[in-house]
């Protein structure tokens, strides 16, 4: 993907993109909703003048960055209040009922079926590369961008510079992707003011961040492009890409329906995404799954309009997790799989197109 410059800065501010060997990629997950307090917006006019910014000059110049050439794009990057004001309300922080009108409504479902008829042959052959059921890789997709039509508008070296200099509770994890990214537009021949993404930095129709993007990222047409912007063959195969690396196991249950048993009272656990086993949950819940007492699980409970209900979430259902690390997250996407699922076979031929309108 490339993109044209906009002014002569920017195209000083590209000379530091080195042609140089990328160092070896690491996994990165996406980051935790937020458990600090939102800092004030910060003072400096740009990043470049900006008390942090030295150290991650001397930083980026371990990696073979000109450091003046640095100064020049810096000069361009400001502070963003917006991001950090969305940092502080993530939608993992809702109710599952309002969470799940967010994500699981009829015009996703429609959407995703007539994605997976339109783009069948990328989705499935990644699906088989992989190992991957395909219905989660056009979940993902659905849940992430709703099919690539909402990728975000934030700059993403903004969004990476505001949360790596003023975000404190987060900032090793963001100075991190910061480099990350600076990396890949520099392996991808991409001039970093160009890339748009979320307010956290998230990218593409998958919404990786750059150490994902660089670590999981496939070229899935051979075209010599890694490209998870527009290209479907590629961003396809980086997701089933990204869940065989995190271990999925193609055919397996995900999350099964769980009742509490009468006097039992909700296990003690140390977060949300506390695994246990099947045998264990067992002991205070009522459920069905064709999975041993020895394989790993984690109960899910659910806020409803009606009261509160519990899942007992399976190993798939924790892989999920390491895409977003949120068990409403993971349940939005099984179920929004599920469905998708059942919208085709609802439709003669497999052909979704006639369940939504232009």
């Amino acid at each position: 993907m490339s993109a044209p410059s906009r002014t002569a800065s920017r195209v000083a501010a590209l000379s530091f993109l080195l042609a140089l060997g990328a160092c070896a990629p690491r996994p990165v997950t996406r980051p935790e909703p937020p458990t600090a307090p939102t800092p004030a917006a910060p003072a400096p006019a740009s990043y470049a003048e900006h008390p942090a910014y030295p150290a991650f000059r001397a930083r980026m110049a371990a990696q073979r960055f000109d450091g003046a050439a640095l100064d020049a794009l810096f000069e361009q990057v400001a502070p963003d209040q917006r991001v950090l004001d969305a940092m502080a309300r993530p939608a993992e922080s809702k109710p599952w009922h309002q969470y799940r009108r967010i994500f699981v409504t009829a015009e996703r479902i429609a959407l995703g079926a007539r994605f997976w008829d339109e783009h069948a042959a990328k989705v499935e052959r990644a699906a088989e590369a992989y190992g991957v059921d395909p219905e989660i890789v056009v979940a993902i997709i659905g849940v992430e961008t709703k099919y690539g039509t909402i990728m975000g508008k934030f700059p993403v070296i903004s969004s990476l510079a505001t949360l790596a200099f003023d975000y404190p509770s987060r900032a090793t994890f963001f100075t991190d992707e910061l480099e990350q990214f600076l990396l890949m537009t520099r392996e991808l021949g991409l001039d970093p003011l160009t890339p748009v993404g979320s307010y956290a930095g998230a990218m593409g129709a998958g919404q990786f961040m750059p150490s994902s993007y660089r670590s999981y990222s496939r070229d899935g047409d051979d075209d010599g492009a890694r490209n998870l912007w527009t290209d479907w063959d590629d961003i396809t195969a980086s997701v089933a890409n990204y869940f065989k690396r995190s271990g999925w196991v193609r055919g397996a249950p995900v999350e099964v329906p769980a009742v509490l048993r009468e006097g039992a009272v909700e296990p003690a656990r140390a977060s949300a995404l506390t695994l246990t086993t099947v045998g264990e949950l067992r002991g205070a819940f009522v459920f069905s799954a064709g999975v041993a007492d020895a394989d790993e699980a984690l109960f899910v409970a659910l806020d409803t309009e009606q009261g509160r209900v519990h899942s007992v979430g399976l190993h798939n259902f924790w892989v999920i997790t390491r895409y977003n690390r949120s068990p409403l997250y993971a349940m939005a996407v099984s179920e929004l799989a599920r469905e998708i699922v059942a919208a085709r076979a609802a439709v003669p031929g497999s052909t979704a197109s006639s369940l939504v309108s232009d």
